[in-house]
């Protein structure tokens, strides 16, 4: 027998259709960190089609290439604003650079903050991204 597919949080349900009307990267996490949507300015954004990223956690999502940030550096996960968001339940906003291929990064500024069903009841991360310049190297 099929298993039935896992039944989103009204908040979540909310949030996708809102992000899905927006011209800016947005990209929706469950509270475990596991993308559950992204819009089309994000696969626009990322060169990779949602059907790609669907179901990986955040961790996975990454591993294709580290974040690093204004001075190179590789950033763990847990000190980009995505990590902040879903340790601390709070916002967080940084800038960091992204491997987009083998040898171009893209600098990409962003703001996360936490979702919640009710006052304690955290569901989820949204997280909206924009690029700050060309590709770079």
């Amino acid at each position: 027998m099929a298993q039935a597919p896992e039944q989103r949080n009204l908040t979540l349900i909310l949030a996708r259709s809102f992000a899905a009307q927006l011209a800016t990267a947005v990209f929706l996490l469950d509270a475990e960190g596991t993308i559950i949507y992204y819009n089309e300015a994000a696969e626009r954004l990322t060169g990779r089609p949602f059907i790609e990223g669907a179901g990986n956690t955040a961790e996975e999502w990454m591993g294709r290439g580290r974040p690093l940030d204004e001075e190179g550096r590789e950033v763990p996960m847990e000190s980009l604003p995505l990590g902040t968001t879903i340790l601390k339940r709070e916002p967080a906003h940084g800038v960091t650079m992204f491997r987009l291929n083998e040898d171009s990064y893209q600098r990409i500024e962003n703001v996360t903050f936490p979702l919640f069903a009710h006052t304690e009841d955290f569901v989820g991360v949204m997280a909206i991204a924009w690029p700050l310049d060309e590709n770079r190297p």
